[in-house]
């Protein structure tokens, strides 16, 4: 007969089922399912996740959603509350996929009532594509019949079916636990022959395995601040596991074509989506000309402006070769969309960073003003940003005053159209502590009793919890209370499972989509959760960017806030108006005060540690503090004396190759910045830039087979270079390799 689960649920279902998308096709794997469906409440957080893991496991993904039915999704009163039902919904085609996304979007911007509600007017309006299936017994039509309503009952699936004919199902789930199921199932088979409509078997799985119900009745009780102590409160009674094709096999082997209309389903549910694609938006240049001439225009214009004569061939010639990979990429607009809000905001007084990260190394950056840092003086790499070996959307962090960020963003939506900027969404998970005591609550634990085993669970390292999994027996602490307290070992065990799950839904501090296109046809969208008015993605920022739209940073700072009050006093008082980027990198008085490590209210150098080390080093130049901003953070943090120790005796420094020197010069012989390991490879091994930029990821990444590859690469170049296998392997295992643990970005600690 063949089954196919088409209603399952993640943990994109908040708070109401357990298990990433992934999770759940690697099960549908393991049990020889050939397609699986997903349709979680509400919304469609998790579709892309699960298409794309669907994708790469060879199964067929049933993109679909749980949606809440209204009477009239417009009326927001306690009546209308009371009057919600459930409606299965899926995608049988590219076309239906894009009603899926407008469903959900009118649903939470326009339908929101304690959760996002449609009705059936906005169904007339967007039916085409769709399989609907008649819902759980929370669906209004199993609702009408357990209250034998049954005449109402009939004539609402005859309205279902007028509009989607065959494409419309009543479903059936057997969870004989459960006694109103069990009460209409009989009545759902006779409406289904009556009236020919195809009946479906599902199953509603909220939960992989069986004995993950314990713990899913303890994420419903964090959901619903209460504990499973409390007799009255909701939960799922009965399994809601996963089940295989051969248990459901069983289950309906009275109706095998209930389970037969699951695979015919499944067969005829085809979405596509598209990955690998750009969607910039084309910016409109003044004078109609092209955007890879307007860009030339206005790089040109800015490079005769900030470099005198004498050095300006050299900047041309570089800003030649950076304009040329940025036409053939297709970033030409992404540029001039970029210039175009910093320049609002600079023309309307609003403070911007100096830029940070790898855009610092381009040269085109620098001459739009988008950053204020000479990247050839101060020896960055444009392949660092964007490298033609390795086709990638840019990415440029740009800071504001916080206090008018809002500003800019105003701007940005005026300018490409409300439907088409949005923020993004952001998923706050479950850590380990975390889960910790939510279980405990949800356990009805005492709150110091859990604090007590909270308190034994290890600190982050590096902002980065150790699995409860892996603490619980190597971490000798939580392993002593793991072992010798059995309430402690029931509340770790029901963490571990819930620890990475989606507990809330947030908004990203920085990121902003533009499109230009309405946004809904790319993504659905949702209000903010913050209470405010504005409006966010549904798909996170991955999957935002592997659909192909631009995302920008704009990021809210308090220090360039400070710096602007800051300009403004000194204008009030003395009429002066201070150009904070003509401030010069050499003033001696400037270094006079860091020498002495005043440097209280100074971004970065105002903990004890920096201001110790600060008077220890006496900075006498601007690379210095780019170096100690660099070294004080967990790892390089060793190699700060011998930093210290080069500036005030240069005899003490020492190169590993001879080679190295004019790279590492800069910095007393230590390899500091990302910058310089890709200077290293080119020099030593005769790697192109961008050859390197694909070593320093492969470095950064950990990944076993990548890094291998290109340890071989390394070592390989560097005997053609004349230098010897031994040699070469020790630079590869002394140098590159370890530069991960500790790596920086100099553009981004310069700005």
């Amino acid at each position: 007969m063949g089954f196919v689960h088409l209603n399952v649920h993640s943990h994109y279902s908040l708070l109401d089922a357990l298990g990433t998308p992934k999770d759940i096709i690697k099960k549908a794997k393991e049990q020889g399912f050939s397609a699986v469906g997903l349709t979680d409440n509400a919304y469609l957080y998790g579709a892309v996740e699960f298409y794309k893991a669907a994708k790469e496991a060879e199964i067929k993904a049933v993109i679909g959603c749980e949606f809440y039915l209204a009477e009239s999704h417009f009326d927001k009163s306690p009546d209308s509350e009371k009057k919600t039902y459930r409606l299965t919904i899926l995608a049988k085609n590219n076309q239906g996929y894009q009603n899926l996304l407008q469903l959900s979007t009118t649903a939470s911007l326009e339908g929101y009532l304690h959760v996002p509600r449609i009705d059936f007017p906005l169904l007339q309006k967007h039916h085409e594509g769709l399989i609907v299936l008649s819902g759980s017994k929370w669906g209004e039509l199993s609702q009408l019949l357990i209250n034998d309503q049954d005449e109402l009952a009939e004539e609402l699936a005859v309205t279902y079916q007028k509009l989607f004919g065959e494409n419309y199902y009543i479903e059936i789930q057997r969870h004989p636990q459960i006694a109103s199921y069990a009460k209409i199932e009989n009545k759902l088979i006779f409406l289904a022959k009556k009236l020919g409509i195809g009946l479906v078997a599902t199953y509603g799985p909220h939960y992989l395995k069986p004995e993950d119900a314990t713990t899913h009745d303890i994420l419903i009780c964090i959901g619903r601040q209460t504990n499973i102590n409390d007799a009255n409160r909701y939960r799922y009674d009965g399994d809601f596991s996963f089940k295989s094709p051969q248990e459901m096999e069983e289950i309906f082997k009275d109706l095998p074509e209930a389970l037969e209309n699951t695979v015919k389903i499944a067969d005829q549910c085809d979405v596509n989506l598209k990955f690998g694609q750009y969607l910039i938006p084309i910016f409109k240049t003044p004078n109609g000309e092209s955007s890879k001439e307007y860009l030339r225009f206005l790089c040109e214009k800015g490079l005769r402006e900030l470099f005198p004569l004498e050095r300006q061939e050299q900047a041309q010639k570089q800003l030649n070769y950076e304009l040329e990979v940025v036409d053939k990429m297709g970033f030409n607009d992404y540029f001039l969309i970029t210039w175009d809000f910093i320049n609002y905001a600079k023309n309307n007084g609003i403070m911007v960073g100096p830029g940070r990260g790898s855009a610092a190394g381009a040269i085109i950056a620098y001459t739009l003003k988008i950053t204020e840092l000479d990247p050839i003086e101060h020896g960055l790499v444009f392949e660092r940003f964007l490298n033609p070996d390795r086709i990638s959307m840019p990415d440029i962090d740009i800071d504001f005053a916080d206090s008018r960020r809002h500003e800019v963003l105003e701007y940005t939506i005026n300018k490409y159209g409300k439907d088409c900027v949005s923020q993004v969404i952001t998923y706050g998970t479950m850590s380990a502590k975390a889960a910790v005591r939510d279980v405990g609550r949800g356990m009805g634990y005492s709150y110091s009793e859990v604090d007590q085993i909270a308190k034994a669970v290890p600190p982050p390292i590096l902002g980065k919890h150790t699995p409860l999994a892996i603490s619980t027996v190597k971490d000798p602490a939580l392993s002593d209370v793991y072992q010798n307290n059995p309430r402690a070992k029931a509340l770790l065990d029901n963490a571990i499972k819930l620890e990475g799950t989606v507990r809330h839904a947030g908004t990203h501090a920085c990121a902003v989509i533009i499109a230009d296109r309405p946004l809904v046809n790319f993504t659905p969208l949702q209000r903010a959760t913050d209470g405010s008015d504005g409006i966010v993605t549904q798909y996170s920022m991955k999957y935002l960017e592997d659909i192909g739209l631009l995302k920008m940073d704009f990021l809210g700072l308090k220090n360039l806030t400070l710096i602007e009050k800051a300009i403004n006093l000194i204008e009030e008082r003395t009429g002066e108006k201070v150009d904070i980027t003509k401030i010069p990198l050499n003033d001696e008085k400037t270094f006079e005060v860091l020498q002495r490590g005043d440097t209280t209210g100074v971004f970065q150098l105002e903990s004890s540690g920096m201001r110790r080390y600060i008077r220890e080093l006496k900075p006498t130049k601007f690379d210095d503090i780019v170096a100690m901003i660099s070294l004080y953070r967990p790892g390089p943090l060793e190699w700060i004396p011998t930093y210290i120790e080069g500036k005030h005796k240069p005899e003490t420094i020492k190169y590993q190759d001879p080679s190295f020197e004019g790279i590492l010069k800069e910095t007393n012989g230590i390899a500091i910045y990302q910058e310089q390991i890709l200077q290293i490879a080119r020099i030593f091994s005769g790697f192109t830039l961008g050859e390197a930029d694909i070593l320093r990821r492969a470095v950064g990444k950990k990944d076993p087979k990548a890094l291998a590859e290109q340890k071989d690469k390394f070592v390989q170049g560097a005997i053609k270079s004349g230098h010897t296998e031994k040699h070469a392997t020790e630079i590869f295992e002394k140098v590159v390799e370890p530069f991960a643990g500790y790596g920086f970005n100099k553009s981004h600690a310069a700005c």
